[in-house]
């Protein structure tokens, strides 16, 4: 690394000018380390005192040839003009490849862009970069770096919440999916994506969680209350939570950092929270390159994406996510319902590719045991929930037992005439018998006086020694038979 120092008050220009001088210097240095690339900042600072354009010209040719004849790699660094790329207007034209960097202040946000004005010899991309320049060195995501060559997954990862893994076909999302949660402020997004961050950290997947609005100790201690703990998952180093302001940096910015911050982390799921405070640093057009950039990198590496999105009621459905909606694989749509002077929530999937998913709209709770789904109720009026549908339950409890107890009532009338009824028939049947009994008796009485009868016709017959009458069965001995 050599100083050179220019002083103004010591510079002239006294006959032929020309770089001999500067050729040696950077010669001896090349050849003592042997070097292979040649750093020159800046151009300004060897060319300032010559004001005539013919000479600017004719060194310019010189040292770029001499440095070629030399077989290093060269960067040299030279500032804008006011009206043109270079101070010069010459150096675009001798070098091989330049680059043009430029820091832009919109909305009071810098982002530094970077641009390949020309590369001879090969395809580069013409389009503005935003790189970032920190800790780690250079970052740059070009736009056109990604496409839609990316391979998909059809396992399945649970929500965290059973009953919405059922409303999805049972199974929950598919790994490596994008998936959007809207709803008003206070519908439960951000109790959603702490679920499905604490399931995938039991499952020992690692997760990283971008929130925009709160900080990482309010972030834990608001998941309590809801029955999450989500710092033993911190502490293992599951969970990373990064928050930032918005208006931190620029959309760009915030791209690249997140970029960075998974490619050292390599999580298996991504939470953005929420995704509609980044509209705030710059336009529709913007944020929906941005977001499309941040998808499609994760869905080639194959990490499964929540984001949460505020809508407002008077903006419906797709209020500030509208530009990236052709991009989600799943969305869910949280909704406050009021009825009777009370709001609740509710939740409904409005689409979910590739698998088979319910279009009911549940009840969406949140206490301090967890989250959970109520099954669909309706009324009169449509779907219940809240107080109405605890009312409506109570009443149809009220109206079942009490149709239960006229049923009990129904079945002991129905006993008491039944044992009434046998009764009777029992008392019938005893009367029956006491009638048979009596016939049997007077059946017998009538046998034993026809026995009588005829044993008094034979004794009277034989007393008489007449004949026995017809009809007799005894015959007399002393008599005999004819």
């Amino acid at each position: 690394m050599d100083y050179i120092r220019f002083d103004p008050g010591e510079a002239g220009v006294s006959g032929a000018y020309d770089l001999d001088g500067l050729f040696v210097r950077l010669g001896y240095a090349i050849e003592t380390i042997r070097a292979k690339r040649v750093v020159i900042d800046t151009l300004e600072a060897l060319f300032s005192q010559l004001p005539d354009p013919g000479i600017l010209r004719s060194e310019f040719r010189r040292l770029f040839r001499w440095l070629k004849d030399k077989g290093v790699t060269v960067i040299l660094t030279g500032e804008r003009s006011e009206n043109g790329l270079t101070r010069y207007g010459l150096e675009e034209y001798v070098a091989d490849c330049v680059i043009l960097l430029d820091l832009r202040v919109s909305q009071q946000i810098a982002t530094r862009r970077l641009r390949i004005l020309k590369y001879r010899g090969t395809t580069h991309g013409s389009d503005e970069y935003p790189f970032l320049i920190d800790d780690g060195g250079i970052s740059i995501l070009p736009v056109t770096s990604l496409g839609l060559n990316h391979a998909v997954s059809s396992r399945r990862i649970s929500s965290g919440i059973p009953r919405l893994d059922h409303m999805l076909g049972g199974l929950g999302y598919y790994e490596g999916s994008t998936i959007l949660i809207s709803g008003t402020a206070g519908s439960g997004k951000t109790t959603i994506c702490a679920n499905f961050v604490d399931t995938a950290c039991r499952q020992g997947k690692r997760c990283l969680f971008f929130s925009f609005e709160e900080s990482a100790p309010q972030i834990i201690r608001n998941m309590r209350s809801t029955g999450l703990d989500l710092a033993p998952w911190t502490e293992q180093g599951l969970l990373q939570i990064h928050t930032s302001r918005p208006s931190l940096q620029g959309l760009e910015m915030h791209l690249l950092c997140m970029h960075r911050i998974i490619e050292t982390f390599k999580p298996a799921i991504v939470v953005v929270d929420p995704i509609s405070n980044l509209t705030a640093v710059g336009s529709g057009v913007e944020a929906k390159s941005m977001m499309t950039r941040l998808i499609d990198f994760l869905k080639m590496n194959q990490i499964t994406a929540l984001f949460s999105n505020l809508s407002h009621e008077d903006a419906g459905l797709q209020s500030s996510s509208e530009e990236i909606l052709s991009m989600i694989d799943t969305w869910l749509c949280l909704r406050d319902m009021e009825y009777k002077g009370e709001r609740n929530r509710g939740l409904h999937i409005l689409k979910s590719r590739g698998m088979a998913h319910s279009n009911q709209i549940r009840e969406f709770l949140i206490s301090d045991k967890g989250v959970d789904l109520m099954d669909v109720y309706l009324g009169s009026d449509g779907v219940l929930t809240g107080t109405a549908r605890l009312n409506q339950e109570s009443l149809e409890k009220s109206n079942a037992l009490a149709r239960q107890q006229e049923l009990q009532r129904r079945k002991r009338e129905h006993e008491r005439k039944r044992d009434a009824l046998e009764s009777s028939i029992g008392a019938l049947r005893a009367e029956s018998e006491n009638i048979d009994e009596a016939l049997k008796i007077v059946g017998e009485e009538e046998r034993l006086y026809q026995e009588a009868l005829l044993t008094g016709r034979a004794d009277m017959a034989h007393i008489r020694k007449a004949d026995i009458a017809r009809g007799t069965e005894e015959v007399p001995q002393d008599i005999p038979a004819h």
